[in-house]
C-alpha cells in the first residue's frame, strides 16, 4: 500500500543535511544507509553510495530517478543464470570452440 499523499514522500532528513553540504557537481560520493528514502528533485546530480548489505554501490542520480526509492537502484542479490538446457548447449558451443586448433593440420601421411 502506498503511503499517503497527506504525509508527502520520506527523505531522511540526516540524507537531505549532507546535500546541502556538498556543491553540486562534486565528485565526492555521499554514502547512506537509507535505501527506503525517495529520490527528490534536489538530488539530481549527486552520486550517492547506496548500502546493499555488503558495500556502498554508487548511484547517480538522474531527473528519470526521482520520484523512486534509492534502493532499487541497489541490488541486494548477485544474479547468477539460470540453468536448464538451454544454458548446457551456450556451455557446449563454447567449450567446442575452444576445442578446435587454430593452425591446419598436416594433410600429408606417413612417407
Amino acid at each position: 500500500m502506498s503511503r499517503s499523499a497527506k504525509k508527502g514522500p520520506f527523505t531522511d532528513p540526516r540524507l537531505l543535511k549532507k546535500i546541502e553540504g556538498v556543491q553540486l557537481g562534486s565528485k565526492n560520493i555521499i554514502k547512506t544507509w537509507s535505501r527506503e528514502s525517495v529520490i527528490m528533485p534536489e538530488m539530481v546530480g549527486f552520486t550517492f553510495g547506496v548500502h546493499n548489505g555488503k558495500e556502498h554501490i554508487p548511484v547517480f542520480v538522474t531527473e528519470n530517478m526521482v520520484g523512486h526509492r534509492l534502493g532499487e537502484f541497489s541490488h541486494t542479490t548477485k544474479f547468477r543464470s539460470h540453468g536448464g538446457k538451454m544454458a548446457k548447449e551456450q556451455a557446449q558451443a563454447a567449450s567446442a570452440t575452444s576445442a578446435v586448433p587454430s593452425t591446419p593440420a598436416d594433410k600429408g601421411g606417413k612417407k
